[in-house]
């Protein structure tokens, strides 16, 4: 994050270096009239606001180190940028406009912030669902992954061609079982998990009746929980 950060900043400072020296290299008078009156300050200290909330938005935006999340704060940066184009616009023709009152000025920056503001506000709430679903989905998927990984290892460290097809149909049943956990499947995942454990050890022990007798029960206990997904779907 702190690189591709600073990296956007070292941008970020570049373009608001740029738009001063715009603003302040041009002639002092156009047209017989000072650029600096009207509403030229509003416009100003507007779009200069309006780089900063940019900024704010792109530090969090960037501050996850996942890249998934990283992902989700996309529009994050794109409606700040957005937001801070339209406010380039209206700030500049609230300092390009000859004697342009104060308070129209003001009134249409503080519109443009305002819109920037609650659309940033629904985007960061969106992540947050967005974040907050993501987890909830790993942790009701962690026990089938879980035990998919320990399937597998078994399969592959199993010491003989017998176990090592035992191994494989657990394996197999497991990996291809329904990744979603629920509330109400708690019991029969502790009795997988247990059966799993009976099975390793007899696997591990070269004890091929037990493993056999065992990866059934495991087998059966795995076609419960798969039929019992899909009452819940």
């Amino acid at each position: 994050m702190k690189k591709t950060f600073s990296f956007y900043a070292i941008i970020w400072a570049l373009f608001l270096a740029l738009f001063n020296v715009i603003v302040f290299v041009t002639p002092n008078e156009l047209g017989g009239m000072s650029k600096f009156g009207g509403a030229f300050w509003v416009g100003y200290v507007f779009i200069t606001i309006a780089f900063i909330g940019q900024l704010v938005c792109a530090y969090f935006a960037f501050k996850p180190s996942e890249n998934q999340k990283l992902f989700y704060n996309i529009p994050l940066i794109s409606i700040s940028y957005v937001g801070l184009i339209i406010m380039l616009i209206a700030g500049t023709a609230c300092m390009a406009i000859p004697n342009l009152p104060n308070w129209i000025g003001i009134i249409v920056c503080l519109l443009v912030l305002a819109f920037t503001a609650v659309a940033v506000l629904k985007a960061t709430l969106a992540i947050s669902i967005v974040t907050d679903i993501d987890q909830k989905v790993k942790t009701k998927t962690y026990f089938v992954k879980a035990l998919t990984v320990d399937a597998e290892h078994l399969m592959n460290t199993a010491k003989n061609a017998e176990l090592k097809a035992l191994a494989k149909k657990v394996y197999e049943a497991v990996r291809y079982s329904d990744p979603m956990s629920n509330a109400v499947l708690v019991e029969v995942e502790e009795k997988i998990q247990n059966g799993f454990s009976d099975f390793e050890n007899a696997v591990n022990g070269e004890d091929y009746e037990l493993a056999t007798s065992t990866s059934n029960e495991l087998l059966s206990l795995i076609d419960i929980r798969n039929k019992k997904c899909k009452l819940l779907k």
